[in-house]
């Protein structure tokens, strides 16, 4: 159920983008009296082969213009009259341009036309990312609460020198305000960026590796959180077998022994067997070492002690829900501010993305870690329906796609961009014999960057 919604939220997001997108296209070509033939979410043929498999699952004639639903789901596209892309080649295009087809048009406005998919992908993600702060406001852990009783640092953290316990004071030697700070992109994407910390009374600085965000993505995991007191907010109870498990003839899932033991919701956990136990992080290290062993858990309970006796699962687990017990503070934004903010936001996927390429291209981040396909877009959206979650990441996935199309790449709409830069300042157009070729050198690299990606998911989920 779980990898059905993924792909739900997946198909649904990339569906409103690509329908997006293409209407840009759509409407720019209008507004400037070219005849656009079909106007189509998926493609009714084998992409990118325009003659092969030629059908829709439903079509519908408009006027000038054919709208449909194809039956290969891998994006969309508009048929523009007179444009070389991937649904004409240059061959039909052989005699003299009626009035209403793209190539009879000026430069200028082909220009808007190829960029009306860009443009409209780069506002929705603005009105996603104003909307989201708007309604949302901002729920954080401010550095006050963060540094009560300081940092876990968890392997990574480790890795970098900071210790748990470090009260993050500075970063790249400015004040912060936020958790969220800390784990910004500008300091993980950024060059030369260093934590002050307080430890032992002292400043100390401490360095992030230029490499530090390839190695998150590959932990995919974070690298410090805060330390806090806990309590026990619910008991796991294993799920009962569905009726594929059964038929699959699964087991049933593990009883963990919190439940048979007797914790219960509300309980504090206090020691575990001769170990107090005065944060979360602590009991999650004092089970890892037990993992598969007999143990008593001390707990209070309604202000009374208690001792449990249970055997840590060899998962190092018991069983339970931690309430962690930390101050959250909230503000809310007005309009006003949400339209500043909520655009800082979108513009800074696309910032994030230069700064990720860069780093690719500096050999700081592996490309295989850091790009991911349909596979990994759709492990981010995760197993549960949550509607902030999938507006935000419908949000970024416009503005990165925006930036994506945007790139001179021939048959991206940054490609077509670059013939008709040339043609205004030469005065000349590109023929079509180049754009054709250009084309089909475009559709190969597409080609070749989605097979990699489909590959690299496939490696990275089972390995």
């Amino acid at each position: 159920m779980e990898g059905l919604i993924m792909a739900g939220q997946l198909i649904l997001g990339l569906s409103i983008l690509v329908t997006l997108h293409e209407f840009g296209h759509f409407i720019t070509a209008k507004w400037f009296k070219m005849r656009v033939e079909k106007f189509y979410l998926f493609f009714d043929f084998l992409f990118p082969i325009p003659s092969l498999l030629n059908f829709a699952l439903f079509k519908k004639k408009v006027g000038d213009t054919e709208y449909g639903l194809g039956w290969f789901p891998l994006g969309g596209y508009v048929s523009i009259a007179g444009m070389i892309d991937e649904t004409q080649v240059a061959a039909t295009l052989a005699k003299d341009p009626e009035p209403w087809e793209f190539r009879a048009k000026p430069a200028w406005q082909r220009l808007i036309v190829m960029l009306g998919g860009v443009i409209v992908n780069v506002i929705t993600g603005v009105v996603i990312f104003i909307s989201l702060t708007y309604s949302n406001g901002n729920n954080y852990i401010s550095k006050e609460e963060l540094n009560k009783n300081g940092i876990v640092a968890l392997d990574l953290g480790k890795h970098i020198g900071l210790k748990t316990g470090d009260k993050i004071i500075k970063v790249n030697g400015a004040d912060y305000k936020q958790l969220s700070d800390l784990r910004s992109s500008d300091v993980l994407l950024g060059d030369n960026s260093y934590y002050t910390v307080l430890r032992d009374g002292k400043e100390v600085n401490i360095q992030i590796p230029a490499n530090f965000i390839g190695q998150l993505s590959d932990k995919k995991s974070a690298f410090i959180e805060p330390m806090t007191k806990f309590k026990v907010l619910d008991v796991t109870a294993p799920n009962p077998p569905s009726l594929l498990d059964k038929w699959l003839g699964k087991e049933s899932e593990e009883m963990l022994p919190a439940l048979s033991a007797g914790l219960k919701a509300g309980d504090y956990i206090t020691a575990v067997n001769q170990t107090p136990i005065n944060f979360y992080h602590e009991i999650r290290e004092v089970l890892n070492k037990e993992a598969g062993k007999p143990i008593r858990l001390a707990i209070l309970r309604e202000g009374k002690a208690d001792t449990l006796d249970m055997v840590v699962a060899k998962s190092g687990q018991i069983g339970f829900q931690a309430d962690i017990l930390m101050k959250m503070s909230h503000e809310d934004y007005s309009f006003g501010q949400s339209v500043g903010i909520g655009s800082k936001r979108a513009f800074s996927v696309i910032t994030d993305n230069v700064r990720g390429f860069k780093k690719i291209a500096t050999g700081d981040v592996s490309a295989s870690k850091a790009l991911s396909g349909p596979i990994g877009i759709a492990q981010m959206f995760g197993g549960v329906w949550d509607w902030t979650r999938f507006w935000m990441l419908t949000g970024l996935l416009s503005m990165a796609l925006a930036f994506f199309n945007v790139l001179p790449i021939p048959a991206l709409d940054g490609g077509h961009a670059i013939f008709l830069l040339y043609e205004m300042i030469t005065g000349k157009p590109a023929s079509d014999k180049v754009m054709e070729r250009a084309q089909q050198i475009g559709m190969i690299l597409l080609l070749a960057l989605m097979a990699y990606t489909f590959g690299n998911d496939i490696f990275k989920s089972f390995f």
